[in-house]
């Protein structure tokens, strides 16, 4: 019998792109830009809302 999963819901927050790419403003020794990533606090970089019982079973 197949199981039945119910469907990640996209973070509503930040639209399904957890994950953003910043610059410092700086510049590396070779000349590229500095980059930091930085992920959504909502979903913590997942890009889908985790259920409440998965959320709280951590702790």
């Amino acid at each position: 019998m197949p199981q039945i999963t119910q469907p990640r819901r996209v973070c509503r927050d930040c639209d399904g792109f957890a994950t953003a790419t910043i610059t410092t403003g700086l510049k590396t020794a070779d000349g590229t830009r500095d980059t930091i990533p930085v992920h959504c606090p909502t979903c913590r970089g997942l890009g889908h809302n985790v259920p409440a019982g998965l959320a709280r079973a951590g702790r």
